[in-house]
């Protein structure tokens, strides 16, 4: 049974959420704030949690953050909190969708089971290294290097540098993009995919106004070049 974790404070959607959960087959537990939470996550490490941000105690951003210290599993924030600038700090603090309430269950539902088809580490088989100035990537462990220091990147982060470093020069829409780390079935926004090309750019270029790395190709998309040395 795959574990859910769900934090909320209304007790009533607490319930009801977790109630449909456990009659379509999932372990669920539940929190009311990020303290209980935590623990949880600590003792039982479920493998999707659904997260809402107006906790008691714990804003549901600062509780985000502290659970991308423990577990890369994937997170959906559940909120009532609509504004595009709302979405746009859950990606940025780790979070892998964002549902707005009051939301339909039946579609929960599809975007736990979306992410969890989503492997949580990023496979690759090739085995390559790629260095070039001041940027090194392994792409066997998956590990970053900025300037001798290993970087930490949420998991489509490194999802989506990886899949563009092992296309170099090759241009990718965001439609593309997003079809290829979140899935052609999820139901997400194709904001996210700027997001996080705004963040891999904040993380990896010594200029993220002046990309060397990750380009954009006005009218098509993104693609990662290597810098002409002069």
């Amino acid at each position: 049974m795959v574990k859910v974790l769900i934090v909320e404070d209304d007790p009533d959607i607490r319930e009801l959420t977790s109630l449909y959960l456990r009659k379509k087959g999932f372990d669920v537990f539940t929190a009311a704030n990020g303290y209980s939470a935590l623990t949880i996550v600590n003792d039982n490490l479920p493998e999707i949690i659904l997260l809402d941000i107006l906790l008691p105690g714990m804003e549901g951003y600062e509780l985000c953050k502290k659970i991308r210290n423990i577990t890369n599993v994937p997170i959906l924030f559940l909120s009532c909190k609509r504004e595009a600038c709302d979405k746009i700090k859950g990606f940025e603090v780790g979070a892998d969708d964002y549902i707005t309430k009051p939301f339909d269950l039946a579609e929960l539902e599809a975007r736990i089971k979306v992410h969890l088809r989503r492997s949580p580490n990023v496979s690759n088989p090739k085995g390559k290294i790629f260095t070039c100035e001041h940027l090194e990537i392994n792409l066997d462990s998956c590990d970053v290097i900025v300037d001798g220091k290993v970087i930490s990147l949420y998991k489509k982060e490194l999802q989506l540098l990886i899949l563009l470093v092992e296309n170099p020069n090759q241009v990718f829409s965001a439609e593309q993009l997003y079809n290829q780390i979140w899935g052609i079935d999820s139901l997400g926004d194709l904001k996210t995919v700027m997001v996080h090309i705004s963040n891999l750019r904040r993380k990896i270029e010594k200029d993220p106004t002046k990309p060397k790395f990750i380009r954009t190709v006005r009218g098509f998309g993104y693609k990662f070049t290597t810098p002409i040395k002069k």
